[in-house]
């Protein structure tokens, strides 16, 4: 296998985020989206910290995915879902022609720690119907590496022979892999596909470049058939891939579409109340 090489490393700078300090690999300056992926934050509390997470607001054109790693977070939109979801799972929702969606801490005692990533829709499918996609940690595709030091999670596309419960509006795949330490892997990676890492912690020996350390978003070039790692000690990641779009991108805070006039409708409908209304219970 022809390892890829390294395009970017971007460390995840901690951000404010309406007064909630989160850690932010990109968008940067010098890196506006990893197409067709546009923002990753992470996010991490402890048990007694005042957060009480995101209250209702509206969304148009993407999908925002939310990686539950600590604790348990609640779901609620104005289509009627209700769920919530803990450590090992995920939130996946299609926000398609707009809806409106809280995610609360079901516990304000204990740890909370979670990775949102907002992952661009083509435009075919923008003003498709809204589809909230809940899976559980037990729902997830399972890898585990001969040596029991590799452990991925597979929630769309497929990772490694495993499959993912997720059937996105494009090419993606999806994993989290918890590895310990000296665990070695080798992924795969579709030829037309962009792809990155996120350590969320940890340490790994990457082949073809050397070391990287928790907190850093990992980009690919794409030149070769995967990637292979080490890790130097526990270590625990996001792997994403994703066929690129190469649309252009329009977005105004939770909106993303190809045009500013399209922008422009999403928040009138907004403020007309045809994204729905959430009532939090």
């Amino acid at each position: 296998m022809k390892t890829r090489t390294v395009s970017h490393l971007l460390y995840a700078e901690v951000v404010s985020m309406g007064g909630m300090p989160i850690r932010q690999p990109f968008p940067t300056n010098n890196v506006q989206q990893i197409d067709p992926f546009l923002l990753l934050h992470h996010h991490k509390t402890t048990a007694g910290e005042p957060f009480e997470g995101v209250g209702a607001h509206p969304h148009r054109g993407f999908s925002p995915v939310s990686f539950i790693f600590e604790g348990s977070l609640r779901h609620q939109d104005s289509r009627g879902n209700d769920s919530v979801i803990s450590a090992g799972g995920i939130q996946w929702m299609n926000a398609g022609m707009g809806i409106i969606h809280s995610e609360r801490p079901v516990n304000t005692d204990a740890d909370l720690e979670l990775i949102q990533l907002w992952i661009n829709t083509p435009a075919a499918h923008k003003m498709d119907q809204p589809v909230y996609i809940p899976v559980k940690s037990e729902e997830a595709g399972i890898f585990t590496s001969d040596d029991k030091r590799v452990n991925a999670k597979v929630f769309a596309g497929e990772v490694l022979g495993v499959k993912g419960k997720v059937k996105s509006l494009s090419p993606i795949n999806a994993a989290t892999f918890d590895i310990d330490a000296g665990g070695t892997v080798s992924i795969p990676i579709p030829a037309d596909h962009n792809a990155f890492l996120y350590l969320l912690d940890g340490a790994i020996i990457l082949d073809g470049y050397g070391l990287v350390d928790g907190k850093n978003a990992v980009v690919f070039t794409r030149d070769g058939d995967g990637i292979a790692f080490t890790a130097k000690e526990k270590t625990r990641i996001l792997f994403m891939t994703g066929k690129p779009l190469e649309e252009k991108v329009v977005s105004y805070g939770p909106f993303v579409m190809n045009t500013q006039t399209q922008i422009m409708e999403a928040m009138r409908d907004y403020q007309m109340g045809k994204m729905g209304v959430l009532i939090e219970s």
